[in-house]
């Protein structure tokens, strides 16, 4: 098997970038369309596939504040990135981009904070209008 070459490796990590801020949209957006569609009564912010994916990766995401983890696309994005010669602020287009729009320097207690209420109102939703049952 041969070794991932560091453009590969670049390239790898902007994907999983790109990833990244497609799960933070869904987690965001979602809650959006949760508290603007549960009152107006859109059956598809009830669906439970959806609620129970956007509930879990919540869950995982709170979790992982509190017991001070990275995120696993995190870490793996800033090894690939590393495989690829480039440091956490260089990189491609998409890199940089996408970085400024999802990532911030804060002291941690603040992320751990943000990711337990945002967990909390996710669960708010869930109780408030909670996925259909199937027929």
């Amino acid at each position: 098997m041969q070794a991932l070459s560091p453009a590969a490796a670049g390239s790898l990590a902007d994907a999983i970038l790109a990833l990244h801020v497609g799960i933070v949209a869904f987690v965001v957006l979602g809650t959006l369309a949760i508290l603007a569609g549960g009152p107006r009564g859109w059956r598809w912010v009830r669906h439970r596939s959806f609620r129970i994916a956007h509930l879990a990766l919540m869950a995982f995401i709170a979790l992982q504040a509190w017991f001070g983890q990275l995120c696993p696309l995190t870490a793996w994005e800033q090894a690939l990135r590393t495989r690829a010669g480039q440091d956490a602020y260089g990189g491609s287009f998409v890199q940089h981009w996408l970085s400024r729009l999802i990532f911030f320097e804060a002291p941690w207690w603040t992320f751990v904070a943000a990711y337990t209420a945002f967990a909390l109102l996710v669960a708010a939703c869930w109780w408030r209008w909670p996925p259909l049952r199937k027929r």
